[in-house]
């Protein structure tokens, strides 16, 4: 840790929070999404500048840290590697060196989490993971808010993971060793979940089943993401044959609790996935767990530039 930096919090992963600080800030969005609701003009973040940078292509997550940042009061500057050095062999800590003089708060998307790392470990002001091919935190973060807005409190409860042991896979195990649910995996075999990179040794939070439906039989919640997430484009058609049963359909949805709740990222391939009577159904959630982004991202934002309000 540099002089000076000691006191910067940084958002790289999940468990870079406590449960009493995931406690303040689930309270937190619910207050700001209700001003939001409301119309209420809510800006702490005057004068306070964004910068996103995106070496990964996006859509919900730069309109939610856009559309959030400008909510709050504060302005964003928006990078990608075509337009900056950061494509162009500038060392990545000297571009954090020199963006973090500039603004306030930094968000990056980009494919290594140990090039997020770097990025936060030279930077002045805090860093946030917009997404890494380890980590998704704000992604959980809204899903987590989305579940307690529709059920009340996620402890206790079983979460079915179905799928890629992903970014996504990797936070939810992370999620429910500090959170207290049970997270129940299926994935095909050669894409399993790693706690090693959750870094979660604690094996009483995640059971893993072969058969995608015994995952979800008694699930309170049901989730999945894209079988071939980005930088995986090469292997998308092995991946198709591997995850031809893994699915989220009515079958999967009708074991598991009758009142449970169906979450995906997003972008979402209906028929691959996950079937189109499912995320169109009842049961799914998708558009309130994609605008709660900017909600919990708002929350996030202001918890760590400003600390706890009130």
């Amino acid at each position: 840790m540099k002089p000076g930096m000691s006191l910067i919090k940084h958002y790289l992963q999940f468990k870079d929070l406590r449960t009493e600080e995931y406690a303040y800030l689930l309270a937190r969005t619910a207050v700001i999404k209700q001003r939001f609701k409301n119309y209420e003009k809510y800006t702490p973040l005057v004068d306070r500048t964004l910068a996103m940078i995106f070496e990964k292509a996006s859509t919900r997550t730069r309109v939610s840290f856009e559309a959030g940042m400008y909510q709050m009061g504060g302005s964003v500057v928006n990078l990608t590697t075509g337009d900056s050095q950061l494509g162009r062999a500038e060392p990545i800590e000297d571009s954090a060196k020199v963006i973090s003089r500039m603004v306030d708060l930094v968000m990056i998307r980009t494919y290594e989490q140990t090039k997020l790392e770097a990025f936060a470990a030279n930077s002045r002001v805090p860093v946030i993971n917009g997404l890494t091919n380890e980590y998704h935190p704000c992604q959980i973060l809204a899903d987590v808010f989305t579940y307690i807005e529709h059920r009340g409190s996620i402890q206790g409860k079983v979460v079915a993971w179905v799928g890629d042991g992903n970014n996504m896979a990797n936070t939810w195990l992370q999620a429910a060793d500090i959170l207290g649910f049970t997270l129940h995996v299926s994935t095909p075999s050669g894409y399993e979940l790693d706690p090693k990179v959750a870094g979660v040794s604690n094996t009483n939070c995640v059971k893993v089943f072969k058969n995608p439906l015994d995952a979800c039989r008694g699930a309170h919640l049901v989730t999945t993401d894209v079988w071939t997430s980005m930088g995986y484009e090469a292997e998308n058609e092995a991946r198709k044959t591997a995850f031809a049963d893994w699915c989220v359909d009515r079958e999967m949805m009708a074991v598991a609790q009758p009142d449970a709740l169906f979450m995906h990222c997003l972008p979402a391939h209906r028929g691959e996935e996950v079937a189109a009577d499912v995320i169109d159904g009842p049961q799914s959630v998708v558009w309130d767990e994609a605008e709660n982004r900017m909600h919990v991202q708002k929350a996030l934002m202001e918890y760590l530039l400003i600390g706890r309000i009130g």
